[in-house]
């Protein structure tokens, strides 16, 4: 359909919206008393029986792809929780541009699960993704690593966030609502593990206002329309071009860590930061690659 031409591109541009934006009301809710392993709990829990409805309509799960499901549930319930809880704690744009190192993460994991072979481009991808981390990273010329536990988890989730499209490329034959499904269902269970493991108990939902509790819902919905326009965008738009609407995502996440967060990253994290994101752009270009 011709509407697809802009329709297309305009679900990735939103889907970008709603991602860079998210880690101001986990914040909030991080203020009212609510810790992030339990407000990923509720946002993703409230999310689930629609996923559930949708996912039935179509089918369940076929006994070849239910190990599979399984596998990206647990690395998707991961890196949703890891990246929540590193938007919470870090400092945004840090923890984006560690997270975006994920094209270094998806050679090796195509390579092992896909048997795809890394050509010129992939090893160009690499190159500048490991310099852009060093130069992000590197302190006063000590070895760069992330400096705080937050930087960790947003490392954590961009390496969790690679094996799951990984994993997605193998799931392409199941419909978009059911390993949605999977998905929320993973966050729901590993965010629960989290939170039990730090002490929370069910009680702690009550810090919340009927105000906290719309705000779970709002995140529960933008998570959704996140998550299916972004499905639609991605099914219909080149991969080239797909990439480079995705990463305006940097852009408002930049933009409103300013405003709402007043933080400002230095010249060294500026430079690693545009060499992280060329080296997403030329990912794009990996299956092209021969």
């Amino acid at each position: 359909m011709p509407s697809s031409r802009w329709l297309a591109p305009l679900a990735l541009v939103v889907a970008a919206i709603s991602w860079g934006l998210i880690w101001y009301p986990y914040r909030l809710l991080e203020q009212a008393g609510l810790s992030g392993g339990v407000a990923s709990v509720l946002t993703y829990l409230v999310a689930l029986p629609p996923l559930l409805i949708l996912a039935m309509r179509r089918r369940l799960a076929d006994p070849e792809e239910r190990g599979l499901l399984l596998a990206l549930a647990l690395v998707s319930g991961w890196t949703n929780l890891a990246y929540v809880l590193a938007v919470i704690h870090g400092e945004v744009m840090r923890v984006m541009l560690l997270f975006y190192l994920a094209p270094l993460w998806t050679v090796p994991f195509a390579r092992l699960l896909l048997n795809e072979r890394a050509g010129r481009v992939a090893w160009l991808v690499i190159v500048l993704a490991l310099a852009g981390a060093w130069v992000m990273l590197a302190r006063e010329g000590g070895f760069p690593l992330p400096r705080n536990l937050a930087e960790w988890m947003g490392l954590s989730a961009g390496i969790g966030f690679a094996l799951g499209n990984v994993l997605t490329r193998r799931l392409q034959s199941a419909p978009v609502a059911l390993r949605s499904l999977w998905i929320f269902a993973g966050v729901v269970a590993i965010s629960t593990l989290y939170a039990t493991a730090e002490g929370a108990t069910p009680g702690m939902a009550r810090v919340l206002d009927s105000g906290g509790w719309w705000l779970v819902l709002g995140i529960a919905l933008a998570l959704l329309f996140a998550t299916f326009t972004a499905q639609y965008g991605l099914a219909h738009t080149p991969a080239n071009q797909a990439i480079v609407i995705l990463l305006s995502e940097l852009v408002v996440a930049a933009l409103s860590s300013r405003w709402l967060a007043g933080e400002v990253m230095g010249p060294h994290e500026w430079i690693g930061g545009a060499m992280i994101v060329a080296a997403t752009l030329f990912s794009g270009r990996m299956e092209k690659d021969v």
